[in-house]
């Protein structure tokens, strides 16, 4: 009987370990510890904790303690893996990024640099495996269990399973709780925090196997409730640019007016259409309202186009003296003073993906790489290419990372990146400004054109010894009363700033900066940053719910008259707005943003799905919504938009799954 109590010893032992690290991981992350999701993570840490136990009593005294040592170490990689990523990402990486893990190895020397900054957490993560070591004989044994007393604890694993679910049910069923992150939806960050890791990597790896996809319960979400809003008390765009922030009409289909939609049948779509999945996605793309062709539309037809994605840009990198580029860009084009760069789950690529496609990512996969495998008929570099312009692409880094090679020429792009056919200088980021002087020369002469370049020259980490692009520029910034990293940040982002002084120049040089649009947007906010480092560039305390995802969205051609739009927007409506612009055919019902430039309402959407509009904003995390002053609003407003959240976040995922585009256009590559 001793020996049987013995061996428990070694079951509390994996319990108390596994919450011990669950405890850490969330203080960690947010700073909090006590919860309802914690008592949650208990029941099913204790679960767990039983599955490694079991694991552990198979075989011989020696073979066992192996076992059990080895899980404890391999659940600590696990605890310290989820930790650096977060530290770096902000948020969890799925089972299928960690497929992808190979690809991380061209960044060792960030991945070094996290390990030094985190060795104290990670050294505590492994202090469960180490005392085990050490009290491997003074308290536990590691004796062979006989199968009668293996199936008592087989049945307590299904007890306390059973349990923890009953107690999700019993936490309510409301948006972001943990039925419906554990039932219905995903999102790492908020899983982890309600549920705990152990829990949130289970889900994981269940829908990574079964193919699982959100449900929603498909409605009429662009039904807008009656008598809930009282008008806010400001208009959100300049004099000079005209547009008032105005509805839709109830009546969609006016004669008078002309909407950017294609002759799509949904009708005979709807009534020949045996998948219901697919039935459902006619009917909803039917419902939504579409945008209307305004004086904006066709307004650069013919003009060459330079779009950018930029590493890490934000409006700290935007100083009149330090990068007068920069500054020039923002204030002298369309000057958005309104506009978010929400960070997605797999950050750079999804931040690029958000802004060439108009289509939120799909959670726990590359979006990018599963986009490389259907029709993308309303991506610029196809769209163009039938207008028989030059479409090419740049990426100053490896030319396969995020799977680039497959996703950037299904979008109709000839593309270039290092290891086949950009080659530059051997440095960590590589400059902007070279890969500019370098690919130029491919285009400049082949009007009409379309130039995209994902940028690498902001790339984390910041600091003068590791980053050469803030080695390179340090001249420029030792002066500035600023922190190391703060400073080194401004550097790299000054390599673009003589990336983009290089490109107008030679635009000027051969006489066509006036016909040429140049498009800048960044994939996320500068993360490589602490906050308190991010607070001091801003100069005030950044909320980060919001504000931290604020960023300029460059808007340009040469001799334009400067305008300012203060409408809320996003990089959701990148794609929309230039398709508009160059008076391209879209069909505006089939983009989850909107062109900016029409009377759409606006509707700013971020990965923990907060969203702003023009009556104020909802923060997803704590349940609240903070109206505009003026605005009166009432709770079925929060719920309206939350479904038209949802459900632009489902049919997105939809999309992808698909092959919507080809399916409903008859489009093929």
């Amino acid at each position: 009987m001793l020996n049987i109590v013995k061996v428990n010893y070694l079951l509390f032992y994996f319990f108390l370990s596994i919450l011990y690290m669950e405890s850490l991981l969330r203080i960690a992350t947010t700073g909090r510890l006590f919860s309802f999701g914690f008592l949650l993570s208990i029941f099913f840490s204790f679960s767990f904790a039983i599955i490694l136990f079991l694991l552990s009593t198979f075989y011989k005294k020696t073979a066992n303690y192996i076992i059990a040592t080895s899980l404890l170490v391999f659940t600590a990689i696990i605890f310290s893996s989820q930790l650096l990523y977060h530290n770096t990402f902000r948020t969890f990486y799925s089972m299928y990024s960690a497929s992808n893990a190979s690809q991380l190895m061209g960044f060792w020397r960030d991945i070094l640099a996290l390990l030094s900054e985190n060795t104290i957490w990670i050294l505590t993560l492994f202090f469960p495996a180490v005392l085990l070591i050490i009290l491997r004989k003074k308290i536990f044994t590691f004796e062979r269990m006989k199968w009668q007393y293996r199936t008592i604890f087989i049945l307590m694993v299904i007890v306390f399973h059973v349990i923890g679910v009953a107690a999700v049910f019993g936490g309510g069923k409301e948006q972001h709780s943990a039925h419906d992150l554990y039932f219905k939806t995903n999102n790492s960050f908020l899983s982890v925090e309600r549920l705990g890791l152990i829990t949130t990597m289970r889900i994981d790896f269940q829908r990574h196997l079964t193919g699982w996809s959100p449900t929603i319960e498909v409605s009429s979400p662009f039904i807008e409730p009656i008598a809930i809003i009282s008008e806010p008390d400001h208009d959100y765009t300049t004099e000079e640019k005209g547009l008032e922030n105005t509805k839709i009409s109830d009546e969609i289909y006016e004669d008078e007016v002309e909407y950017n939609v294609l002759d799509i049948d949904f009708d005979s779509l709807i009534s020949t259409e045996d998948n219901d999945t697919l039935k459902k996605m006619h009917e909803y793309f039917q419902s939504v309202p579409p945008t209307e062709k305004n004086d904006f539309t066709g307004k650069y037809e013919g003009y060459n186009l330079v779009l950018l994605t930029a590493e890490a840009f934000s409006p700290y990198a935007v100083h009149e003296e330090l990068t007068p580029t920069l500054f020039k860009l923002v204030h002298e084009g369309y000057h958005f003073t309104n506009f978010y760069t929400p960070l997605w789950e797999v950050s750079t690529s999804d931040g690029e993906y958000v802004a060439l496609t108009g289509l939120i990512p799909k959670s726990g996969v590359w979006s990018f790489h599963q986009s490389s495998e259907i029709a993308q008929p309303f991506v610029l570099g196809n769209q163009l290419n039938t207008l028989n312009y030059k479409t090419v692409a740049y990426h100053n880094h490896s030319y396969s990372y995020y799977h680039r090679n497959l996703s950037h020429p299904n979008m109709g792009y000839d593309y270039k990146g290092i290891g086949n056919g950009l080659i530059m200088e051997e440095a960590w980021p590589r400059s902007d400004l070279e890969m500019m002087e370098i690919t130029i020369p491919e285009y400049i002469n082949e009007e009409p054109f379309l130039a995209y370049y994902m940028t690498v020259s902001g790339h984390l980490q910041y600091n003068f010894s590791g980053n050469n692009m803030a080695h390179k520029n340090r001249h420029y910034v030792d002066d500035l009363p600023l922190s190391s990293a703060a400073r080194a940040y401004i550097a790299t982002q000054i390599e673009l700033d003589r990336a983009l002084e290089y490109l107008l120049s030679k635009l000027h040089e051969k006489g066509i900066a006036d016909r040429t649009l140049i498009a800048l947007s960044t994939d996320h906010y500068p993360y490589g940053l602490e906050h308190e480092e991010i607070e001091e560039l801003a100069g005030n305390p950044v909320d980060e719910t919001f504000e931290l995802h604020q960023a300029p969205f460059i808007l340009y051609t040469e001799g334009m008259e400067p305008q300012t739009i203060d409408k809320p927007s996003s990089s959701l409506d990148i794609l929309p707005t230039l398709s508009n612009l160059l008076g391209l055919e879209y069909d505006s019902r089939l983009m989850m943003g909107t062109d900016i430039f029409s009377e759409s309402d606006p509707l700013v959407i971020f990965q923990d799905r907060s969203f702003i509009t023009d009556y104020g904003r909802y923060n997803a995390r704590t349940g609240e919504f903070i109206p505009i002053e003026g605005t009166d609003i009432e709770n079925d407003y929060v719920d309206w938009i939350s479904s038209v959240v949802d459900s632009k976040f489902y049919y997105s995922s939809q999309i992808l799954d698909n092959n919507y585009y080809d399916k409903v256009l008859n489009h093929s590559n």
